[in-house]
């Protein structure tokens, strides 16, 4: 659920023809260099016409007591979530107990423009219900239970960020609203209707509503930078809008189910698959050259995760990790290539040690007269952190005596200490800061 200050889309993939067996040496030469590099944590599952064709796991559930991670540890999904609730609407849509077309009145009128905001609005985004993620104290309390009724508080004391159903923006209050709405009207608990509804019939058994993590039960805790343990996000407060746990593998399952109609009519999976403004209901459209693949993304805490399907080529690839120093994309286009034939380049690493004393010219504030950010440059553990105003830290990598990267969201630094400045380098747009 939490932002990062420079993310890498799942977007910009190019294909051929289908071949329906992966290069598996080259793909474990890749996870394998990127474990020796400590540029990935996390597990993988790559599915062909319900198939595993490829799984991998690679790192810690826990660094601290030495626990390795393996193909059925359980890492937290984050947003893809939003997949498995707006299922669970739609089925409640099918059994009659809802419409599409409902207003949040009837549920929840203290939400502003309750009277006219629709069940489908929240599930595409198009609500204008505020992101309480957003705001700058979330983080000041997200550790912490939050019963419903001060979640309904919170959410019902913001204005509304636009009419409802005049644009879009994604917001997570939606789903944990839609939650709310789905254990009223069945009067059960989110986790017990998840596991009576999909779950349990798809035998998802690693798949579950999440708790406070316990690597004793085969659930990875997260990290970022170096490894350094984040904190956890309490599960009363996502709901469906975040708070499953899961595996690669139990969600290719889902996800092959799900459009195969083995979860919801066809009907409503075309309804689910129809996208307005960016935004399907609580499903993610990805172009593919001339394909397309449905699924969603997440990330909570230090736990990021991509989960997408091709109906045509039957093709579901799921992506968990809970830690990642480089760019989830460029391990999807590898996997993508070697399934369509294109093959991938293994990335080459480039490291360079400093002492403290020799990073201490980099330190300082700059600000760019291109872009209204700034950004601090600091030390932590004898290692640069970038923050740009009012977001989170990351840590740069030295690839040579002046230039950082950020290989996660592709970011490259070049320090031009004998005139005060850094140049900012990502997606060939190029930035000149200076320090102040």
């Amino acid at each position: 659920m939490k932002q990062l200050i420079i993310t890498a889309s799942f977007l910009f993939l190019s294909t051929f023809g289908i071949a329906q067996n992966l290069n598996t040496n080259r793909l474990d030469s890749l996870f394998l260099l990127l474990e020796q590099n400590d540029k990935f944590m996390g597990s993988i599952a790559v599915s062909y016409n319900g198939n595993t064709i490829y799984e991998n796991t690679i790192g810690f559930l826990s660094l601290e007591d030495s626990l390795k991670s393996d193909h059925e540890t359980k890492y937290r999904i984050g947003s893809i979530s939003k997949m498995f609730t707006s299922v669970l609407i739609l089925k409640a849509i099918e059994e009659s107990k809802l419409k599409l077309n409902q207003k949040l009145k009837d549920f929840y009128p203290e939400i502003t423009n309750a009277e006219v905001i629709t069940i489908e609005n929240m599930l595409n985004h198009s609500s204008g219900i505020h992101d309480f993620t957003r705001n700058e104290d979330y983080l000041m309390w997200n550790q912490r239970q939050q019963p419903k009724d001060s979640m309904l508080q919170r959410i019902s004391s913001y204005s509304s960020d636009f009419e409802p159903a005049t644009e879009s923006e994604y917001s997570n209050s939606n789903f944990v609203l839609l939650t709310y709405i789905l254990e009223d009207i069945y009067k059960k608990s989110f986790k017990d209707l998840l596991e009576e509804k999909i779950t349990g019939p798809l035998g998802l058994k690693n798949t579950t509503y999440g708790n406070r993590i316990d690597p004793l039960n085969n659930e990875a805790y997260s990290y970022s930078g170096k490894w350094k343990k984040a904190s956890e996000t309490h599960m009363s407060i996502p709901q469906g809008a975040g708070a499953i746990v899961s595996t690669p593998t139990d969600l290719n399952i889902f996800l092959k189910s799900l459009f195969e109609n083995e979860l919801i009519s066809e009907e409503s999976l075309k309804q689910m698959k129809t996208i307005e403004n960016g935004f399907g209901l609580g499903l993610l459209r990805f172009p593919y050259n001339d394909k397309w693949s449905f699924g969603h993304t997440g990330g909570i805490d230090g736990f990021e995760a991509v989960s997408s399907y091709f109906p045509e080529d039957k093709l579901a690839i799921s992506l968990v990790s809970n830690g990642v120093n480089f760019n989830k994309n460029d391990i999807l286009l590898a996997v993508l290539g070697s399934f369509y034939g294109e093959g991938f380049k293994l990335p080459e690493f480039r490291k360079i040690d400093f002492k403290s004393s020799e990073l201490e010219p980099f330190v300082g504030i700059y600000a760019s007269e291109q872009i209204p950010l700034k950004i601090t440059i600091s030390i932590e553990d004898n290692t640069l952190q970038a923050q740009a105003t009012g977001q989170l830290a990351f840590p740069l990598e030295a690839v040579s005596k002046k230039i950082f990267v950020y290989d996660k969201a592709g970011v490259e630094i070049e320090f031009k200490v004998e005139t005060e400045e850094m140049i900012l380098k990502q997606a060939g747009q190029e930035f000149i800061f200076k320090k102040e």
